[in-house]
């Protein structure tokens, strides 16, 4: 007799899971609550409207319509307890218990317990103190730098920090907002390849299922926040290494019978279970249930008797599974949603499986209603055609602002992709065929390389081929002489791939070729050994390098050539110039790299200079040698850029690797100007020593310099923001100006206070007027500020140390109260921050000594209040004598007593202002530094807003003060 299903949840997983059970014969009907668009009236599925959070109502539905199996998805209700309600109530189940999912579902639970029983995992610590926290991180002799907390629905939030003073920031936000619980667990960041491992078990039978790769980050290239999961693939090549890894947590088995799945990391130390869960993950469910080659209520079925060994599991052996994740702009925080999702049944038509996540049915139409969308899942005979179909998927679904990735499987077609060296003989025949068809003797004496590119299974419709090659130059020639060749591979990639990016293509193989006078091996290497890396970065293959030995030329390495191939969609190239328009807003992107003419410069100015590329780096430019700040790469952009490229917001791009100017005209119409506020992003120290030491004119370096630009982006006004904002979650990018009219009376290209910010970053940088005498740059004082909640100078403190010509670092903010304010926004502004609560601490003195051992490890400088409420002792202030200061929002001592803000205002005072003073070990706010005035101007709420506008400004002015004294 056939059954009636019930599949509780609404997501991908979900879906696939009613899918599968669907195609059994045994199975009359599925009902998903509450399902998505996806499962609305689809054949044998159908959506319910059940309340899945009441147990009772769920029960009693299930009597009402004669359900034979439930199967429950989410993790809040899994650990709710919602399987063991039914059972209770005669409900047959799929899933584990709450105890079960309870402790996979907590971090320091699952840590602890696979610690128990002996299970390889990452080093690990919890904590429910944010300073231990910190401590802890900071104190490791291992990367801390992934930070775990459970947050609301049982979901964990992972934050897999760059850096350990990320990770500390990461400890802050969440402990400060108390969203995700008491406690976090801080991790050893792990490294090598994450794979998902399942199985079917009934508590003593355990059958193993093909192991699944997933994609956790948002961007291409394992960039951007990490996700719940942005696609997978099935099977995976380590699959016999895995088998024989089941073995591993068969502990788990008597404890949740029906699926386990483990999180693994292959490390070079054997394999470590990062987590598990006691169900299928989502996406790795979407790629599995397509690979069961027998019926998957039938395994459920002897999975809950008992009997899985008579009923296990097969899968196809000959097919491999790809899934593509489809998400909304603004995932994984706060998501857009309504937007009308099409191209569905063409999808279906292309024989694709599209489980639907986050959609809804309005008014017969299917539209966005979450994070990730959909799943778009292709079953092929192979991997690399199993992507490329999935790809076609997503050519052909559309919705506005499609966030997605290309490259998932791409870790596995490393193996098919691999570069095919001909052999000896097969060099032979290509340089005999090279000269019959050239007609004449070649002068090549080398091999070469072949390989094989199918654009097809890349997910290409109607591509475009676009080709370019590069050569280094003058760099080439620096790097001889400072013998480092290490960054020259990545210099000639990036060149080549953002100049693919330039006409919207994606970078798909890179050849190169070196001349040299003298061969040497351990150069070549090293060369070699760059151009890999950056390609892998760039999610191109290398199929290697020519080498030729000239014997009349020098030694070394003389010529670096590189040749990139990439392609786009006929109908996705980038417009042609004809889409600017007046109005629209540049992007810029940051590059600390100097390229091509730029470096016929570098070597007339050093030909002139004191210093040598040995000598060491002027001014702050950087550590090491001048060599070694020259030589810094360029920033290769395929990471940041390719998703925004595809979305059909950016009208032009273009690489400045040239100089600043002949970058922008490349994007420009004969009509059309473009004006940049050189104040509007970071220059790079070492152009503003070669401004400097060079004599250069501010139009000259803009000609012959990128000027800490890498690339520009012409984006339509309404859209500068949105596209800006996806750039940074890569790396710096900034809006440096707009499309103007054109002036007949000026050049066509105007970079407004280009001289003003090479002076103010400059090394000698200039101070007070045009007119004065140059002094040496001071260094930055490190700052840290301590809030109550009570102030509101916090951001002007952050705005003022990030001017350009700001002598104060803030490199801590610390709170004597929890949640407030000030702390998010030194959060957001990548601030570390602590919080020493006062009410944990029995004495002043204890109380102090606690910060005063902060302070020191953050080796500040200086100590600026900032409506900090708590009175100092004597011994603290006596330690930081002189390095103690405070802003008062009045002009002392024109105010004695009373309301220092009102009454100046009521007297018919015209000016205001703030005293800097610093505080003593008497209390007294003595040894003033100055009062800081400006004209007051009443606006239109009345002469006291006006008098805050003002005491902002001077505030700022009054803080970079008490920094220089």
């Amino acid at each position: 007799m056939a059954e009636r299903v019930l599949v509780i949840g609404s997501g991908g997983r979900e879906h696939a899971l009613a899918w599968k059970l669907a195609q059994s014969p045994q199975v009359k009907h599925v009902f998903v609550a509450p399902g998505n668009a996806g499962t609305a009236d689809n054949g044998k599925i159908s959506n319910s409207a059940v309340l899945v959070s009441n147990h009772t109502i769920v029960t009693q539905f299930c009597k009402d319509h004669n359900i034979g199996l439930v199967l429950a998805g989410p993790e809040a209700l899994l650990a709710a307890g919602i399987v063991d309600d039914l059972r209770a109530a005669g409900v047959r189940c799929f899933g584990p218990c709450a105890r079960a999912a309870q402790l996979a579902s907590s971090s320091s639970s699952s840590k602890a317990f696979l610690e128990r029983h002996g299970i390889p995992t990452a080093r690990w610590k919890a904590f429910s103190n944010p300073q231990e926290a910190c401590r802890f991180i900071t104190s490791t002799d291992f990367p801390a730098r992934v930070v775990r907390a459970r947050g609301p629905a049982a979901r964990t939030e992972v934050t897999i920090a760059a850096s350990k003073e990320e990770a500390c920031r990461a400890v802050q936000e969440i402990m400060q907002d108390r969203m995700f619980g008491e406690m976090v667990v801080i991790e050893e960041l792990l490294q090598g390849e994450e794979l998902s491992c399942s199985c079917f078990t009934d508590g003593v039978t355990v059958a193993s299922v093909p192991p699944a790769q997933p994609h956790k980050r948002l961007l291409e290239g394992e960039q951007g926040p990490s996700t719940a999961g942005m696609g997978a693939y099935c099977p995976v090549p380590q699959v016999q290494l895995l088998k024989k890894s089941l073995s591993s947590f068969a502990w788990l088995c008597s404890l949740c019978p029906g699926v386990l799945q483990t999180g693994l990391m292959l490390t070079k130390e054997g394999v470590k279970i990062l987590n598990f869960k006691c169900q299928f993950g989502d996406p790795q469910c979407q790629v599995i249930l397509p690979l069961l080659k027998n019926d998957f209520y039938e395994v459920i079925q002897a999975t809950i008797d008992g009997k899985l060994c008579s009923c296990m599991p097969a899968w196809w052996e000959d097919r491999t599974a790809v899934c593509v994740v489809m998400a909304s702009p603004g995932y994984p925080g706060d998501s857009d949603k309504g937007m009308e999702v099409t191209g569905l049944l063409q999808a279906k038509e292309l024989g694709l499986q599209v489980f639907h996540g986050g959609t809804v049915l309005k008014d017969g139409r299917v539209v966005t209603s979450g994070g990730r969308v959909l799943s778009i899942t292709a079953v092929r005979q192979d991997l690399m055609e199993a992507l490329g179909e999935a790809k076609r998927g997503l050519t052909t679904i559309h919705f506005q602002g499609a966030t997605f990735r290309r490259d998932i499987g791409h870790r596995g077609l490393r193996l098919l992709r691999q570069p095919l060296y001909v052999t000896k003989e097969a060099q032979g025949a290509l340089v005999a065929l090279h000269k019959s068809l050239a007609g004449g003797d070649s002068r090549s004496e080398g091999g070469g390389f072949a390989a094989f590119f199918d654009l097809k299974a890349s997910g290409y419709h109607d591509p475009i081929l676009v080709s370019q090659t590069k050569g280094l130059g003058p760099k080439l020639q620096v790097a001889q002489v400072c013998k480092r060749h290490d960054t020259i591979g990545q210099d000639l990639v990036a060149l080549c791939v953002n100049e693919l990016l330039a006409q919207g293509a994606e970078p798909l193989f890179f050849l190169s070729h070196l001349a040299c006078g003298k061969l040497d091996a351990e150069v070549m290497e090293t060369i070699k050994e760059g151009i890999a890396e950056a390609c892998r970065s760039a999610g191109c293959v290398f199929l290697g390098e020519e080498v030729t030995e000239e014997a009349p030329c020098p030694s070394g390495p003389w010529a670096l050539a590189g040749f990139a191939v990439g392609a786009a969609e006929r109908g996705q190239r980038l417009p042609g110039l004809q889409r600017a328009e007046e109005g629209d807003v540049l992007l810029g992107l940051g590059s600390p790299g100097i390229h091509g003419r730029g470096f016929g410069v570098v070597r007339r100015i050093l030909r002139t200079s004191s210093l040598r590329c040995s000598s060491p780096a002027p001014g702050s430019c950087g550590h090491g040698t001048l060599g070694d700040i020259l030589l810094t790469p360029g920033k290769m952009f395929s990471p940041a850029l390719l998703p925004v490229l595809r979305s059909g917001h950016v009208k032009g791009c273009a690489p400045t690797a040239e100089g600043l100017l002949e970058g922008i005209s490349r994007l420009l119409p004969e009509h059309l100007s473009a004006v940049l506020d050189a104040l509007s992003w970071k220059i790079p120290e070492i152009f503003c020593w070669l401004y400097k030491e060079g004599n250069l004119s501010a139009e000259e370096m803009a000609q012959s310099f990128p000027c800490g630009i890498g690339a520009v982006l012409v984006v339509q006004k309404e859209l500068a923001q949105h596209v800006l904002q996806d750039i940074q979650r890569q790396q710096e990018a900034w809006l440096i100006g707009k499309v103007v009219a054109l002036c007949h009376t000026g050049s066509r290209i105007a970079v407004e206070n280009l001289a003003e910010a090479l002076q103010l970053s400059s090394p000698q940088q200039l101070l007070k007027d045009s007119t004065a005498e140059i002094q040496p740059r001071k260094r930055k004082v490190k700052v840290a500020v301590l809030v109550s909640g009570a102030g509101t100078a916090l951001s002007a403190l952050i705005g003022s140390a990030r001017e350009p010509g700001s002598c104060a670092q803030l490199v801590l903010v610390i709170s004597n109260r929890p949640g407030v304010e000030e702390l998010r926004s030194a959060a957001r502004a990548g601030i570390p921050t602590r919080v020493i609560d006062h009410k944990l601490y029995g004495s002043r003195s204890e109380f102090d000594s606690t910060i005063d051992r902060v302070l020191e490890e953050f080796s500040v400088e200086l100590i600026c209040l900032s409506g900090f409420m708590r009175v100092l002792s004597s011994p603290f202030l006596r330690k930081w004598k002189g390095k103690i200061l405070n802003a008062s929002p009045s002009l002392f001592p024109l105010v004695k007593d009373g309301n220092a803000h009102q009454e100046p205002l009521e007297s018919g005072l015209k000016v205001a202002g703030c005293t800097v003073h610093f505080v003593l070990v008497s209390g007294l706010r003595t040894g003033k530094l100055g009062k800081f005035g400006t004209p007051l101007l009443c606006g239109e709420k009345g002469p006291v807003c006006g008098a805050q506008l003002h005491l902002k400004g001077t505030l700022l002015a009054s803080y970079e003060f008490a920094c220089l004294y």
